[in-house]
């Protein structure tokens, strides 16, 4: 288990990227400046390095200001005079931190992002003071980390979202490594079977030396906030959440457990919650206690999400997550997951099975309509809002069954949906529905194309006010943590910093499970 930071990180040494090996392309800007060091090491000017190695002063020049490359021959003639091997003129470390900055600024001047601004070339030679040297790549680092902070625009965080969920389905939504550390977890407190209660959850915070404070006073753009440096956890103490509270903790623990670093892009902070909520789901839903559970289901034909919710006190979205990371390596059922708003709109979506999701040119499905004959989309116009509603809908890619419930959030109504081809609806429960629909999308005729009867009446005599979706149009909030107010949080752990250990939490009614 591994120790780290969550703030961003004080400045480190600053150090240029590794050099190439003989085996691939050159690093001629770092090996220009290991001989031009070699060199001065010797006691040698240009000229007696040249005429050791049959070339005038100016061509070692442009070779030690990194704007040639040397020829083989030249590299073994070097590397004689200056008495090293060729791999200490190709090796990855600056051999000073002169060096390094150096190599740092040139690369940088040679960037898109230094041509961008129109400036000058600085000529970076003997008499460059260092501490110019320091302030010059100290600014393009600054410069550098401001736009990657601004970079998070909705098209990049629709291509980051993509490319997630590519993986996913590579993976079939499975991970070892996150379901290995939460085994070792529990272990490592005895739990071995049942829901996990709020005894074990803090037993798991104190084995990890935390200590849990509820607060009535959270940063409002928070969750939960970790205090490293005195090893706490602060969460809230309002019971009125969208969130389990127990999910919340673990996933916080998760961060610490699976070693995560500061984000540095918005791609890696969703893979990072990705992982965090795997990890808090396989504490909830023990792998083998689940797996073993799932299988008895099937053998029944009776697989049911809800089953898997009673059994392990969790929520509906939570098993159904749960049952997507474990159906198609323990069960070999393919399998796809919805969340969808009452609007139509995809919140979150899985899939593994062939079922064809909208999507935009990023490949991005969030955001996108569903199809209005599609299960997770009949569901809100069903009386009945206690059992699960299935159905089969035939589908350009296959007929598929799915089922799905309503649950309500400070977001609005939401449909939770699982789905299986038709080849697997044997194994579950509600596989006798007489409901069925059939979908023709993405043919726009199918359900986006309003009826020829209705068009005919009503085109050009309506004229519709769209509800705005302002945060559509913005770019995503800046830092590590999008959305997080980090002035408010440092704030609030300086204001919290002499707490005393009070506020431990073993108590029945600390962390409530919630469904």
């Amino acid at each position: 288990m591994t120790n780290t930071t969550w703030n961003r990180p004080a400045p480190a040494s600053r150090k240029p990227a590794a050099g190439s090996d003989p085996e691939r392309s050159v690093d001629v800007i770092s090996m220009g400046r290991r001989i031009r060091h070699l060199r001065k090491a010797k006691g040698m000017t240009l000229d007696d390095l040249g005429a050791a190695v049959g070339t005038v002063a100016s061509q070692l020049s442009l070779i030690e200001n990194g704007k040639r490359e040397p020829k083989l021959g030249m590299m073994q003639s070097l590397a004689a005079a200056l008495d090293v091997s060729i791999d200490s003129l190709l090796g990855a470390e600056p051999p000073s931190r002169r060096a390094a900055l150096e190599i740092e600024l040139e690369r940088a001047q040679r960037g898109p992002l230094y041509a961008s601004l129109g400036l000058p070339t600085v000529r970076i030679s003997s008499r460059l003071p260092t501490d110019v040297l320091e302030s010059l790549v100290g600014l393009q680092s600054e410069l550098e980390r401001r736009l990657n902070e601004q970079v998070a625009t909705p098209e990049e965080a629709r291509r980051a979202n993509g490319e997630l969920r590519k993986m996913m389905r590579e993976r079939d939504n499975y991970f070892p490594e996150y379901e290995e550390a939460a085994q070792q977890v529990l272990d490592s407190v005895g739990h071995t079977s049942g829901p996990l209660s709020q005894h074990v959850i803090a037993d798991i915070a104190a084995h990890l030396g935390f200590a849990l404070h509820h607060v009535a006073d959270l940063p409002h753009s928070t969750r939960s906030v970790t205090d490293l440096k005195n090893r706490r956890i602060y969460l809230t103490q309002s019971q009125r959440s969208d969130h389990d509270p127990r999910s919340v903790l673990l996933q916080a623990l998760g961060h610490y457990v699976l070693g995560h670093q500061t984000p540095r892009s918005y791609g890696e902070f969703l893979g990072q919650r990705v992982a965090t909520n795997y990890f808090a789901a396989a504490l909830l839903l023990p792998q083998n206690a689940t797996v073993e559970f799932l299988q008895r289901a099937k053998a029944a034909k009776e697989i049911a999400v809800e089953d898997i919710r009673d059994a392990f006190a969790v929520s509906y979205e939570t098993a159904a997550h749960r049952f997507t990371n474990l159906a198609t390596r323990h069960l070999g059922i393919p399998t796809h997951f919805q969340k969808v708003h009452e609007s139509g709109i995809v919140y979150k979506a899985y899939e593994n099975d062939g079922v064809t999701f909208p999507a935009d040119h990023t490949g991005a499905i969030e955001g996108q309509p569903i199809c209005r004959y599609w299960t997770s989309r009949e569901v809100f116009a069903v009386p009945d809002k206690f059992s699960a509603f299935n159905q089969y809908t035939d589908t350009p890619a296959g007929t598929y069954w799915c089922t799905a419930r309503t649950e309500r959030s400070s977001g609005g109504l939401f449909s939770l949906s699982i789905g299986v081809p038709y080849a697997h609806v044997k194994w579950f429960r509600g596989r006798d529905t007489a409901a069925r629909s059939k979908s023709r999308c993405p043919d726009p005729d199918c359900c986006r194309t309003p009826p020829g009867e209705l068009a005919s009446e009503w085109s050009g005599f309506a004229w519709p006010s769209a509800r705005a979706h302002s945060h559509l149009l913005a770019a995503l909030p800046p830092g590590a943590f999008p959305g997080v107010d980090e002035t408010e949080v440092y704030s609030f752990l300086q204001a919290h910093a002499g707490d005393g250990h009070g506020g431990l939490t073993r108590g029945t009614d600390q962390i409530p499970v919630s469904r």
